[in-house]
């Protein structure tokens, strides 16, 4: 039975059986960011109109003798660590407010395509890289949290590296890698996974022109997880992953704060 409770997932990190009563000693696991942190230089669509603001409100002394700061923030849904809501690409599809934690938290595995993607910066996972991760590790199974190694993370804060292009307002020229579609109905249909994560700027690779990799995963309400970074510092299965959006009613996706959680 998959299991919502983070009081349960988090045992399950460090290897323990859930008891009745599930504690969680943080000296057990390693604690990982698989976050982006937003600024100024956060990578967004090329389409974005807007990027990440963050204008100061007050910082400072008060008349009254205490420091205190404010911001304001703006940012599009879809730039730097965020989520795909299903319905980004599925009619009448959740919406981030509505994805169940079930596909937010839990177990994960990670298949590393970095060599082949270092040779090949449009490659697609395919269904036997799929298979051939699972010979050595074990069938994927249902509620699990894939997350996909490209790399790329390393290119984060050049545009041009990172995108395979940089012309803002031009999507059209981007080469990345990412998920191919018969390994994502692989996945989405016969594993039943909970969600999609990439260290790239899409679930769907940069030159992709339909989007079917995010229209498979909407049509079956996975969310996917884009931008990630520390993919490198996971192993390929044992890991729970803590993924939570803002949660924006009716909104198509979100910044995201993504840990991971890693047995010692």
């Amino acid at each position: 039975m998959r299991r919502s409770l983070l009081l349960v997932a988090l045992p399950l990190a460090c290897g323990k059986a859930p008891e009745s009563t599930p504690s969680f000693d943080p000296a057990s696991a390693t604690l990982i960011d698989l976050t982006h942190a937003f600024n100024a230089q956060t990578i967004y669509w090329p389409t974005s109109t807007r990027t990440f603001e963050h204008p100061q409100q007050a910082f400072g002394p008060t008349p009254g003798g205490w420091f205190y700061s404010s911001y304001e923030l703006s940012t599009p849904e879809h730039g730097g660590t965020h989520l795909d809501a299903p319905i980004h690409f599925g009619e009448g599809k959740q919406t981030a407010d509505q994805i169940p934690l079930n596909n937010l938290v839990a177990k994960a595995v990670v298949i590393d395509v970095s060599a082949k993607a270092s040779a090949d910066r449009d490659y697609l996972l395919t269904p036997d890289d799929v298979t051939a991760f699972e010979s050595r590790h074990g069938q994927i199974a249902e509620g699990t949290i894939v997350l996909l190694r490209t790399g790329w993370s390393s290119r984060w804060g050049n545009r041009l590296e990172y995108l395979g292009d940089s012309t803002k307002g031009d999507a059209s020229k981007l080469h990345f890698p990412s998920y191919g579609p018969d390994a994502v109905r692989l996945l989405v249909e016969q594993r039943r996974v909970a969600a999609l994560g990439v260290d790239v700027a899409s679930i769907d690779r940069g030159m992709s022109t339909d989007f079917m990799v995010h229209r498979i995963a909407a049509a079956a309400n996975v969310p996917g997880f884009e931008n990630l970074t520390n993919l490198d510092q996971l192993p390929p299965t044992g890991a729970v992953v803590i993924a939570l959006p803002m949660k924006i009613e009716g909104g198509s996706g979100g910044p995201l704060r993504a840990i991971a959680m890693v047995p010692r």
